[in-house]
């Protein structure tokens, strides 16, 4: 069998950090833990850069989000490095470790007031699930958000967001929203992990070199050999 190690990008190369040189106008920023990443950030990124015509997507790795408090989180280097094995081949992907190289805890408007410093010509849209629209007004500083980077949002069903009450809050919100016609993956990165943890299957739901390194470092729990996945 050959060594799945030599498969897995080193976790410290910096190909896909966001250090690329060529002019970007519209940005997208998709933030998260990505603990793992999954095929639901990959399809979100992917068709907010074409619907919204992105030069760039940022995946931008969390470092201490505000609302997942107490929970553990896999350390910085393996969310990273699970990152780069799932945007590889996807020239308009890169990351971002504005969250990861500052204290936190990382609050999404400070986020953009820094990305929007080291991108001052470009356009910002912030990706999100209908599930956080319907949440937005419990942000810090959501007008603040509004300001600073229009959101793209990506309807999911079950949550319907309080539009009327989203624009007597803050007027002006509908014309700062962008919605995504994308393919609804009911993928969770909460349901991955208790996945891992119960033996079963994560094929199909991550990309295979992200499985892979799941796999190898034995995160969240070790993953039976690939004979005995279903």
């Amino acid at each position: 069998m050959r060594n799945s190690k030599s498969q897995i990008p080193n976790p410290k190369s910096q190909s896909p950090i966001s250090n690329l040189q060529s002019p970007v106008s519209r940005l997208g920023l998709l933030g998260g833990t990505f603990d793992p990443p999954h095929y639901g950030h990959l399809v979100l990124a992917e068709t907010a850069r074409v619907q919204l015509g992105l030069d760039r997507v940022l995946f931008v790795v969390a470092g201490l989000p505000p609302h997942k408090p107490g929970r553990p989180i896999t350390p910085d280097s393996h969310r990273l490095a699970m990152v780069e094995t799932a945007i590889v081949g996807n020239s308009a992907f890169a990351i971002s470790r504005v969250d990861l190289d500052r204290p936190g805890p990382h609050y999404t408007v400070e986020t953009l007031f820094l990305l929007r410093r080291e991108y001052p010509e470009a356009e910002p849209f912030f990706l999100i699930g209908g599930d956080s629209l319907a949440q937005f007004l419990t942000w810090r500083d959501p007008a603040g958000i509004l300001e600073q980077a229009r959101l793209a949002v990506m309807p999911r069903p079950g949550y319907e967001p309080d539009l009327a009450a989203l624009e007597r809050t803050l007027p002006g919100t509908g014309g700062r929203l962008a919605w995504l016609d994308a393919p609804f993956l009911d993928i969770s990165a909460s349901d991955l992990r208790q996945r891992v943890r119960q033996g079963l299957p994560i094929r199909y739901l991550v990309p295979p070199p992200v499985e892979a390194y799941i796999r190898e470092h034995r995160l969240y729990k070790a993953l039976p050999e690939q004979g005995n996945m279903l």
